[in-house]
């Protein structure tokens, strides 16, 4: 099992979730309001006056086949907006319950 925490501005969630459902990803967790700022470029997401976008963030624990499948189709979502910026983590879970 692996967990996926994906962090994109709240402008594609949309597409994050359809992306989610094409994959099979029924379980996660959803932050709808998440403040961040890119390690390479973009804007700020901050929600204040002088940078008014917002981040959200899902954290999704799914098996290890669909991860490459996932990131494919985030890097694709990525790509078609870059400004805007999606970003992926993956971690391996040990154990659940």
């Amino acid at each position: 099992m692996k967990a996926v925490f994906i962090t994109y501005n709240q402008a594609l969630t949309e597409r994050i979730m359809a992306m989610l459902d094409d994959n099979g990803v029924r379980g996660f967790t959803k932050w709808g309001l998440t403040e961040g700022r890119g390690s390479r470029d973009g804007e700020p997401h901050y929600g204040t006056h002088a940078w008014p976008a917002m981040n959200a963030s899902i954290l999704a624990v799914v098996e290890d086949a669909k991860v490459a499948p996932m990131l494919e189709a985030l890097r694709k979502i990525d790509e078609a907006a870059r400004m805007q910026g999606v970003r992926a983590f993956v971690w391996t879970i040990d154990e659940q319950m």
